[in-house]
């Protein structure tokens, strides 16, 4: 329906990208970057933009995996099983603890097993086992033997994949053919194969231990033989005879002087002289200990009755005293026997203690007399020990040489010994856990592996493609590209309608889609500066047919249903959207004379719309819109309507535009939604800045983002005069663009 809607001067919140101050972004501030920002959003518009493309795309890689999978021969897979077994049998000590240190580290052991079991040498051992060289199946007969067994090698390895283990000692491996039997046979024969091989390498690996240990046997008998008989002479020659002694191990041992009679005649003298020192020592210090000591034990006792009589005497003595005096006769008898028993005491431990003290001193100097004895015979055996020492260091280096010939020539016989024993067999290092069966199915091809592989491929080849095509054709679709490739806020989208000749109909009524998007449009436009909708605009674009004279027309017919008197100038002097039947009015004439304003200006059919056509094409657009003319009628129009709104030239490719923006100071950019190129924009808005004209923002027209879309208009105006200075109404009358290069066919309106 039908509304008023009355504008205001009330300043407004505005929504451009501008400054507080209200400057421009300046020339120079846009920049083209091909590598726009791919998130999520702009990828599934991508996506539903090139839909038909992505499952072509997706439909295009299963009809291939299903070709695929019909034209591939099919291939039949057999699986062995092996368990990894440490070796047991050691030539040497040594080999023997490295063969332990290998069997800890099972990681080492199996990832070498799996090594050997893809070698070209059990592959050719496989073959000759199973003459693959003759069958023609495997191999063309007519090439020579060498030749067929090469190529039979070739072809069991090419066929054979081992997987080694991540953990545990389970070895699998699987051999792929076209024929199930050969598949099963080969698999079998492998496993057999590369055990064979391994005892077979195990068994010629000892022998080649027993011929060296033989050798290395013969030579050391030699030896030993050579130094036996060179320490023998050597003993004949210097007369050294040594005793039999035998060291820690059980060997003969010669190093010490203790083995020669004079060494062992020096030895027990040591050892007797050592005894006689102890004794000595012993008698010396119980002799002195008596001289120092009193009485012993012994003596005590043989005196204890003498010391019991004189003790009871001296009692008896006190107890008298109470009542006689010393001098009594009976007290002088009792002193007279206490004195007697005393000296007997006294002579009786004299005697017993010089016979001790005696026997002790005699012990003393018989120990000192043979200790000195032994000690002149050490001294005389000391020289000759020391004599034979000098003539044996020869002796015992040549019998040193003949224990270590004749503890290798042990080792090396007690070696050979146990390889003899053993033979150089032991236990395999891998057994056959699961042999491989005849397969019933093919391994490939994989008709849903294949399918889904080749969805996938056709997926990412759709996605890709589509990615692709969408930055080469890298044009502006979007709200969202308007924003974000060119920094410049989107006022509005009017999208695509099916008809090509309804859309002055579709302006007519306020519910349509058109009118609701351009009604959309102007009240963004009334909130683009903080002073509200400006009074002067100016609609243009990158290039020609891209809706720009449609959006002029619709923004000011909409300014007029809200009783605003509007005026619509047609400013492309070049190609001019809107055509008079009076072609002496118009712009162009506005320009070249002082004509006012009034005179050529023409109402239209719609209330409170008029129209300012272009007029005469000139021969100079440019020169015409860089004078100071084109200002002045600006001002005249801003002054006598209350919005104007300029349907300008495109800006790219002519000076008409810039200049047309100068004079206005605010513009209107329109897009075409697929068409105008990023770049190209850029520059077209690099341009208009650089006058320093106030870019409001832009609408994208021709969008599909809400619609089915809709056809592309031009448009024309009819223009009739009647008596000399009257204006007459004229209709609106909508005129299609030439499809091939967008060029206007203007018609004339009827009066």
């Amino acid at each position: 329906m039908n509304t008023n809607i009355v504008v205001t001067n009330e300043r407004q919140w505005p929504i451009a990208p501008y400054p507080a101050d209200g400057s421009s972004l300046g020339a120079g501030q846009r920049s083209y970057s091909a590598a726009a920002i791919l998130d999520f959003p702009t990828l599934m518009r991508i996506l539903h933009h090139w839909r038909w493309l992505v499952l072509g795309a997706i439909g295009l890689g299963l009809a291939g995996a299903i070709l695929v999978s019909l034209l591939t021969t099919p291939v039949y897979r057999a699986g062995v099983t092996l368990e990894a077994n440490p070796p047991t049998v050691a030539v040497s000590d040594e080999q023997s603890r490295q063969q332990d240190s290998q069997s800890s580290n099972s990681f080492d052991f199996i990832a070498t097993q799996v090594g050997l079991l893809g070698s070209r040498a059990v592959a050719e051992r496989t073959a000759q086992e199973l003459n693959l060289a003759n069958n023609p199946d495997v191999v063309a007969q007519e090439a020579e033997a060498s030749q067929r067994l090469r190529a039979a090698t070739g072809f069991v390895q090419g066929g054979l994949k081992v997987v080694a283990p991540e953990e545990g000692q389970l070895i699998k491996f699987s051999y792929d053919s076209t024929s199930p039997q050969l598949a099963a046979l080969i698999a079998n024969g492998i496993a057999d194969s590369f055990i064979n091989t391994a005892l077979q390498r195990r068994y010629e690996a000892s022998a080649y231990a027993r011929n060296f240990l033989e050798r290395q046997i013969n030579k050391t008998r030699s030896d030993l033989e050579r130094s036996e008989r060179a320490a023998v002479a050597y003993a004949q020659q210097q007369g050294i005879i040594t005793t039999a002694g035998a060291s820690s191990d059980g060997k003969q041992s010669t190093s010490s002087d203790t083995n020669s009679l004079q060494g062992e005649s020096l030895v027990q003298l040591n050892s007797a002289l050592a005894a006689a020192t102890a004794r000595r020592i012993s008698a010396e210090g119980a002799y002195r200990q008596a001289l120092a000591t009193g009485p012993t034990g012994e003596v005590n006792s043989a005196v204890l009755p003498l010391r019991q009589e004189v003790a009871r005497l001296k009692s008896e003595y006190q107890q008298k005293r109470e009542f006689m005096k010393p001098e009594h006769p009976e007290m002088l008898s009792l002193q007279s026997q206490i004195n007697e028993l005393e000296r007997q005491i006294a002579g009786q431990v004299t005697q017993a203690s010089s016979g001790r003290i005696n026997g002790l001193l005699a012990d003393y100097r018989a120990a000192a007399s043979a200790e000195r004895a032994l000690q002149a015979r050490v001294a005389g055996l000391k020289g000759d020990v020391l004599n034979l020492r000098g003539r044996s260091i020869q002796y015992t280096i040549l019998q040193r040489e003949v224990d270590t010939n004749r503890s290798l020539y042990d080792a090396l016989l007690q070696r050979y010994k146990e390889i003899g024993v053993a033979g150089g067999v032991g236990t395999a290092p891998v057994s056959i856990v699961d042999r491989a069966q005849t397969p019933t199915f093919p391994f490939k091809p994989n008709l849903l592996l294949n399918l889904l592989f080749g969805m996938g491929l056709g997926l990412l080849a759709g996605i890709v493609s589509a990615i692709g095509l969408e930055f080469v054709n890298d044009t502006i679709k979007s709200r969202d590209d308007v924003r974000r490739k060119l920094s410049l806020a989107c006022l509005g989208a009017v999208p695509k309608t099916a008809a090509r000749d309804s859309f002055v109909e579709d302006l007519k009524n306020p519910t349509s889609i058109i009118s609701e998007a351009y009604s959309a449009i102007v009240a963004a436009l009334r909130f683009s500066t903080e002073e509200g909708m400006p009074k002067v605009l100016l609609v243009t674009s990158t290039r020609s047919a891209e809706g720009k004279s449609s959006s002029a027309l619709a923004i000011a017919q909409n300014f007029a249903r809200r009783e605003r008197r509007v005026l619509l100038v047609d400013s492309d002097l070049r190609k001019p959207a809107f055509k008079a039947a009076n072609d002496r009015i118009g712009l162009s004439k506005l320009l070249t004379t002082e004509d006012p304003l009034q005179d050529h200006v023409v109402e239209t059919q719609h209330v409170n719309l008029w129209l300012l056509p272009s007029g005469p094409l000139p021969p100079n657009p440019a020169d015409l819109l860089s004078t100071g003319r084109i200002r002045k009628v600006i001002g005249e129009a801003r002054d006598a309507f209350d919005l104007v709104v300029i349907d300008g030239p495109p800006t790219l490719g002519l000076a008409d535009a810039p200049l047309l923006a100068a004079a206005a100071g605010s513009a209107l950019f329109v897009i075409e939604s697929g068409k105008t190129r990023t770049r190209a924009a850029i520059e077209a808005l690099n341009r208009l800045e650089a006058t320093g004209t106030r870019i409001l923002g832009a609408t994208l027209t021709k969008s599909e983002e809400s619609s089915g879309g809709y056809g592309r208009y031009g448009y024309g105006y009819g223009y009739g005069y009647g008596a000399k200075g009257r204006i007459k109404k004229t209709e609106i009358l909508m005129i299609p663009h030439d499809e091939d290069d967008g060029r206007k066919t203007p018609a004339e309106a009827e009066v």
